[in-house]
């Protein structure tokens, strides 16, 4: 998911996909020491999107009146 289309969802949106972001990341660990992750890439593309959320979250609460919308 990029930028544009988190910016474009409400603030519980956003709380759903950092909660769904969060839980695949526990899956995608548990599986790497288990020893079954054969897509290895996957554990960084998903901390990326989860930092990317987590600036777009930021930058709402630095500037409240101009991401209501």
């Amino acid at each position: 998911m990029n930028a544009d289309e988190l910016r474009a969802m409400s603030g519980a949106e956003l709380d759903g996909e950092l909660l769904s972001l969060r839980e695949e990341q526990f899956r995608l660990r548990m599986q790497k020491r288990t020893g079954q992750l054969r897509q290895t890439h996957l554990p960084e593309r998903n901390r990326r999107a989860i930092a990317r959320l987590k600036t777009i979250a930021a930058e709402r609460a630095a500037a409240p009146g101009e991401a209501e919308g």
